[in-house]
């Protein structure tokens, strides 16, 4: 199965090994030596908001042909200060494209983290309110999701762990190490095993 990931540095894996990418040990996680899932392509991009990807990452997939896709995008748009109406307008925009090329069940939103608790955190906004705007957007992504009857990890509380166990920071002291989305894709694999049969 064709599998696009598509959103910003936490898929392409800022600071990280491509083989520590979450997508990467996802499809790790999933292969019996011809595992289910081929990433073909991961889209994301260090930066991007959620116009970002519809703008340069949603164009791409009719020429990918994907049958499966992750979608994880939104904390630059709470960097940015993106209206939350303007980012939950960019995820109905996003889900109802995907939703014409893969059935439901063929896709998979993950939580945004939260770098506020990480050692550079700090240097991205106030952390209390950026914390606030985390959570927001990934309430957003999870009712949307859930309205059409898409699947969304919940993996938020396994970001705050950073806050004590800095194994799970990158060497940037910002972004997710391998280890964290390690824990990320315990929770993942699970959930895309049960929608592709595994």
């Amino acid at each position: 199965m064709r599998y696009v990931a598509l959103g910003d540095s936490y898929t392409i894996g800022t600071s990280v090994e491509r083989s520590q990418r979450f997508p990467d040990q996802l499809v790790a996680t999933l292969s019996d030596g011809t595992g289910p899932l081929e990433l073909v392509a991961n889209l994301g991009v260090n930066g991007y908001t959620s116009a970002d990807l519809i703008r340069d990452e949603m164009p791409a997939l009719d020429g990918l042909r994907p049958g499966f896709v992750t979608l994880l995008i939104g904390v630059n748009d709470a960097v940015q200060g993106v209206a939350p109406a303007t980012y939950a307008r960019n995820v109905v925009t996003i889900l109802d494209r995907l939703l014409e090329l893969l059935p439901a069940d063929r896709i998979v939103t993950v939580a945004i983290p939260d770098y506020t608790v990480t050692p550079a955190g700090a240097d991205y906004g106030d952390p209390r309110r950026q914390h606030d705007a985390i959570v927001a957007a990934n309430e957003t992504m999870s009712r949307l999701a859930a309205e059409r009857g898409i699947a969304y990890v919940d993996t938020f509380d396994l970001s705050l762990r950073a806050a004590t166990d800095r194994r799970l920071v990158a060497d940037d002291g910002l972004h997710p190490s391998g280890a964290q989305y390690a824990l990320w894709v315990e929770r993942i694999a699970p959930v895309v095993a049960a929608l592709i049969g595994r």
